[in-house]
Order: structure tokens, then sequence, then C-alpha cells
């Protein structure tokens, strides 16, 4: 795995949507649908990390 790639653990919530959570890193979010997600892991990304630092990329990952 690259420095610039964060993995992501995927699940179906139980109430309906999704929620994820980094592998490696404190980032958590959820989501009523998986474009709303993919957004939302974009957004937590760029809010952990320095402006002056290349942002990763995110690998989803399916929980089970």
């Amino acid at each position: 795995m690259s420095d610039l790639e964060i993995i992501f653990e995927v699940h179906e919530a139980e109430e309906g949507g999704y929620w994820a959570r980094s592998l490696g890193h404190g980032i958590f979010t959820e989501a009523e649908s998986w474009d709303e997600l993919k957004a939302n892991i974009r957004d937590a990304i760029a809010c952990s990390f320095e402006e002056t630092e290349e942002l990763p990329q995110p690998i989803y990952k399916a929980g089970r």
C-alpha cells in the first residue's frame, strides 16, 4: 500500500445507508447512498490532511 492510499472498510448500516472507516487512520463517515458515501470519504480525507500535502486516494473494501 502506498502512502498515497487509504483503505476504507465499507458496511451497509442496519438502519439503511452505509458507513465506512479507514484502516490505520482515525477516519469514519456515513451516508444514505453509495455516491454520497464516496463524496463524504473524499471530504473526510481532505479534512484529515494538511492543505500542503498530497491527498491519499481511497481504496474501498467490503466489510463482513
